[in-house]
């Protein structure tokens, strides 16, 4: 790698040619402010926070897109620079709601942040014109208010990256505004609820549906049974919003948090997780062996199955008809549980804690109701769940350990990774491989050919003489190169795993919003990834047929992976969804 010597702030550097100035300015231990500047994703210098001096140059240049070169001089904090930062700061306030007090971003917004920093206080600096924007409420899992965007473009490349494309910006000049085309509804294009421009979102403008006064209603209801359930990646994530590290495990405390929070059971959907190995492996093996349709593709993202839907409608027989975890979880609380617990499924409010905002839209589609009512009746994220901690007055951070409930609190190793890309496959195969060559000392625990965060990955195993050829995708980008085999004929695999936001659940739409700074240069995908393989190491069971929970409800009330109580229960269906944007 060539390397150049400049200076920032006189300070000599070496640093590799080529790299922004942004990238450089890391190396002296200088973080350079950003509004617009997402890597890899969205490279364009438009919010013009970023402006920087160089040594020559006839005006201020953009940090995030100006490269470096052998002798430059730049210097970040000059009287120049800040007076600039300040003054695009007061031009965007000048059109921006501030309602700061009550926005969900109060606290973890980037631009209440800059305006902190550079002195900037909510005075109308600039009186003008200022153009007012209805809500879009209309999508199941979110809300878009304009009037709080900044026009960085962030929504629109994260939408890009997931190969979506339903939003852009609309109109120019002093009218522009992000939007779908012909300025339609979000519930009005081919958008997948996967929560990505959310996530990405520097201010709170985009904003999942708050739905926790729903579940507080539920829960101070003396009629209703309010139970919720843990998706696997809450447990390594939950923390950052109480200031823990990165990948901190957490379990215990949320455990303890959910319970003062007035919940009646508190269990684990690993435990649906495990469930859904069960009914899956067993769905892969009758394929394999019957002649049904190959490749058979997993079908516990909601995101991943509505772009199926939507751009690979033909394609549908491929999709295991197995219901997610989250949603097997809240058919078995209300179907076996109720039964065994001598309680009206009517009565019982079951929340699923999740990492995703398309569960907001899995839990309301059709044939997702097995005891005659929603398997889940509310699915909050990660954030939300945070939000609730906060304004009950738990201090999170000095809760006991506490356990799951049982009998829905039993889980393994192999449930935990299910919240990352591969994690699923890697499940499958535990199980698999043993049901194959019914052997189960000799099986193999890791399948380290399909970890990493690659956006796609190959793999063939032998098994009993008989090759399996996996694939493994995440994010709709690569879901595509993927589907377009599948379509094509040429994909000759038995099994795929797809899953709708890029490295899994551990990056969901759901799941806590770090500064952009976090995702520009630390790897928040892997960090969180590598937590759940830890836990999964430390379990004591991390074979799905192991969970003793999950064999009990066979002998008393499915019978067998693939029964016709397990299908009306367990297993659902999907729906062609016309294409638009």
């Amino acid at each position: 790698m060539e390397m150049v010597n400049i200076k920032i702030n006189g300070m000599p550097l070496s640093v590799p040619n080529g790299i922004s100035i942004l990238e450089a300015a890391r190396y002296a231990g200088i973080e350079i402010p950003t509004l617009c500047f997402l890597k890899k994703i969205n490279q364009i210098g438009a919010c013009r926070i970023c402006m920087v001096e160089v040594k020559g140059a006839r005006s201020l240049v953009t940090a995030c897109v100006y490269p470096v070169n052998e002798g430059m001089e730049i210097f970040t904090n000059t009287e120049k620079v800040r007076r600039s930062r300040k003054l695009t700061l007061e031009l965007i306030l000048s059109t921006h709601d501030k309602k700061c007090l009550s926005c969900v971003r109060s606290g973890n917004c980037e631009l209440q942040k800059l305006c902190k920093e550079f002195g900037v206080d909510d005075e109308d600096y600039f009186k003008g014109e200022n153009v007012r924007y209805d809500f879009d409420d209309s999508a199941a899992h979110m809300i878009r208010d304009n009037n709080k965007c900044i026009l960085c473009r962030r929504c629109v490349a994260a939408c890009d990256n997931q190969n979506i494309s339903v939003i852009g910006a609309n109109a120019r000049g002093f009218d522009t505004h992000i939007g779908s085309a012909f300025e339609k509804d979000l519930a009005d294009v081919s958008c997948i609820s996967c929560g990505q421009c959310i996530v990405n979102c520097p201010t709170g403008a985009l904003r999942e549906k708050d739905e926790t006064d729903k579940v507080l209603e539920a829960i101070n209801d003396p009629e209703k049974f309010v139970v919720v359930h843990t998706a696997p990646s809450i447990r390594v994530t939950l923390g950052e919003c109480f200031g823990m590290h990165l990948g901190t495990n957490v379990q215990g405390k949320m455990v303890a948090a959910l319970r003062r929070l007035g919940f009646d059971k508190v269990f684990d959907t690993d435990f649906g997780a495990d469930l859904t190995i069960m009914e899956e492996s067993n769905e892969l093996l009758e394929r394999i062996q019957n002649g049904g349709v190959l490749p058979m593709i997993t079908s516990c993202s909601p995101g991943w199955i509505k772009y199926c839907e939507h751009y690979y409608p033909d394609q549908l027989d491929h999709l295991s008809t197995c219901k997610s975890p989250q949603q097997m979880q809240g058919a078995m609380i209300k179907t076996w549980y109720a039964e065994k617990m001598g309680i009206d499924p009517k009565n019982i409010f079951v929340v699923g804690i999740m990492p995703c905002t398309a569960k907001k839209f899995e839990n309301k589609r059709d044939d997702q109701n097995a005891s005659g009512y929603p398997d889940v009746d509310v699915s909050l994220t990660t954030r939300e769940l945070a939000r609730m901690i906060e304004s009950a007055g738990i201090y999170f951070n000095h809760l006991p350990d506490e356990e799951y409930d049982n009998p829905m609190g039993d889980s393994t190793g192999a449930a935990v990774i299910f919240g990352t890309t591969g994690g699923v496959m890697e499940a499958a195969l535990r199980t698999a491989v043993v049901k194959i060559t019914g052997q189960e000392n000799d099986s193999p625990l890791e399948f380290t050919e399909v970890r990493g965060l690659q956006g796609v990955k190959e793999a063939t195993y032998s098994v009993a003489g008989m090759d399996v050829k996996v694939c493994i995708a995440s994010g709709m980008k690569n879901a595509k190169i993927v589907m377009d085999k599948v379509r094509a004929g040429t994909a000759d695999y038995q099994f795929i795993e797809i899953m709708g936001c890029p490295g899994g659940c551990v990056n969901g739409g759901g799941q806590p919003i770090q500064h952009a700074v976090v995702h520009n240069f630390v790897d928040l995908t892997a960090i969180r990834a590598s937590a759940l393989y830890e836990t999964d190491k430390a379990m004591p069971k991390r074979k799905s047929h192991e969970n003793e929970a999950v064999k009990r409800v066979y002998e008393e009330f499915l019978g067998k992976p693939g029964s016709h109580k397990a299908h009306e229960v367990l297993h659902t269906s999907y729906v062609p969804r016309p294409k638009y944007k």
